[in-house]
């Protein structure tokens, strides 16, 4: 068990909490507040899948401002923010593998929501975009390893 939880610690943590919800209904005698032990484990898992998913977001919102702000200035910084939201996702999945099935699913789903903050961050700076957010979609290649054009 040990290993797995050095391998992979979202896997780890929901196969601990389910493990911990079955030794629950097998009703032990031990003082042990078994759902809420077993709730903290899988709040493990939760968190790094949550840091997953924000981080592909941040990596999202700055594609799309690259490909659609017309200001120039704040450029290197959100290439900048890609380059370290890469190595965060680098780092969630090198510590929970199995979460990497779930990139696909989530570029997906955080797509209209980076497309939402984006253009009400260009509304609080006048801005109008300069190509049709609708139209802005990346590919899981795209936003784990995109290099900016030099």
């Amino acid at each position: 068990m040990g290993s797995l939880y050095q391998q992979d610690i979202y896997l780890w943590s929901r196969e601990q909490s389910a493990a911990l919800r079955d030794a629950a209904g097998a009703k032990l005698n031990l003082p042990i507040d078994w759902e809420n032990v077993a709730e903290e484990i899988e709040s493990v898992g939760r968190s790094e899948r949550g840091s997953l998913r924000s981080q592909i977001r941040r990596v999202l919102e700055h594609l799309m401002k690259l490909q659609s702000s017309p200001a120039q200035e704040p450029r290197r910084g959100w290439i900048e923010s890609i380059i370290d939201a890469r190595a965060s996702i680098e780092d969630t999945l090198r510590g929970s593998p199995s979460l990497r099935r779930e990139v696909s699913g989530m570029i997906e789903e955080e797509t209209p929501r980076a497309r939402r903050i984006v253009r009400q961050r260009m509304v609080l700076y006048d801005e109008q975009p300069s190509r049709d957010l609708e139209a802005l979609a990346y590919s899981e290649d795209q936003v784990l390893a995109w290099q900016p054009d030099a």
